[in-house]
């Protein structure tokens, strides 16, 4: 069955948005490699029609010199032929055919290289994509790279996360150059549309985080994000607290109020320095202290929480069941396999 247009027109769009990132050079180096062996090639080409000069008439009867040879080899390799040098013993023509010729064919194969690159880089492009949608999964989603995002990013690698891991939603190009230097994947695109997050492989994501500057924006975008992964866990930065509710409503798992949160740090680091140069602290993800959830081990079950403190864990919560138990959860008794707790510890 042919698929339909508007189908169609998906597809294409959803393919020419991602990108997927590569050990990129400078177009310079390019150049310079290009130009080199051009000239080396014209070089060699001299070389070895000057060792056999005797083999060669000139139009003008007076023998040949190396710029005579520099000269031949010119034309000759551009495949100019003008016709005033020319072999003429056996050994010359024969030399030319064996050396000379496979030297024109690698000369034209050279400046031709930029041609022939640019033809096949969308095939190379379409190849890498095809390679990192067989193999993503679990991947994190980042909607928007502001300063928020950028953070998110720098913190995520700074986890350990790798980069093929992190997904990169962005509808500016004005960032390009820092996310290819970050090897993130990047798709390109309104993320308030469905094909723009499908390309991002939504469905298989685990986490996404969405940190535009618009709370409309970034309601949209939840709705969207929610509806093609019902089991992903949604983390969403908001300017205005009044919005919470509303963007639970629209699937988020947790919101997180930038401005006044923001507004908090500052006035506890006012009030309390020591409190606010703690709280500094946990927010910088690579010295310090960090905030970190994992999974109960066999060696921490039937402890209690607070005795994780002898290894340099402290627990501030445990989630059992699905439930969360915040800072006194005297209920829980001691720790099980399929608990998960959250704890401060010392980066490592």
């Amino acid at each position: 069955m042919t698929e339909p247009r508007s189908t169609r027109r998906a597809y294409e769009f959803v393919r020419a948005s991602v990108s997927i990132p590569e050990n990129k050079k400078s177009p310079w180096h390019g150049i310079a490699y290009r130009v080199l062996g051009a000239v080396g090639l014209l070089v060699l080409n001299a070389l070895i029609v000057y060792v056999d000069r005797d083999g060669y008439r000139d139009s003008n009867g007076d023998g040949l010199s190396w710029i005579d040879c520099l000269y031949y080899s010119g034309v000759t390799l551009s495949t100019t032929g003008y016709g005033d040098i020319s072999p003429v013993t056996e050994q010359a023509r024969f030399i030319n055919f064996i050396l000379l010729t496979p030297l024109r064919f690698a000369f034209i194969a050279l400046f031709v290289g930029t041609t022939i690159e640019v033809l096949t880089k969308r095939s190379r492009q379409a190849f890498r994509e095809a390679r990192w949608r067989k193999t993503v999964n679990e991947q994190y989603i980042i909607v928007g790279y502001g300063v928020k995002g950028r953070s998110a990013v720098n913190t995520l690698l700074a986890s350990g996360v790798p980069a093929s891991a992190i997904v990169v939603v962005e509808e500016s190009h004005n960032f390009d150059q820092d996310l290819a230097a970050s090897q993130v994947v990047v798709v390109h695109g309104d993320a308030r549309r469905e094909e723009t997050m499908r390309a991002a492989e939504i469905s298989r994501a685990s986490q996404v985080i969405i940190s535009v500057d618009s709370d409309d924006t970034a309601v949209l975008i939840t709705l969207v994000a929610r509806r093609l992964n019902p089991a992903s866990n949604i983390v969403v930065a908001v300017r205005e607290g009044v919005h919470n509710k509303t963007f639970r409503q629209s699937g988020a798992n947790t919101v997180i109020n930038t401005d006044e949160s923001t507004g908090h740090i500052l006035a506890d680091t006012a009030l309390s320095p020591l409190a606010g140069a703690i709280i500094s602290d946990l927010l910088d993800p690579t010295e310090g202290l960090e905030v970190h959830q994992r999974k109960v081990e066999a060696k921490d079950v039937g402890r209690k929480p607070g005795d994780l403190i002898e290894t340099g864990e402290l627990v501030v919560s445990v989630i059992r069941d699905k439930q969360e138990h915040r800072f006194l959860y005297t209920d829980i008794g001691v720790l099980k396999l399929g608990d998960d707790i959250v704890v401060v510890r010392p980066v490592d």
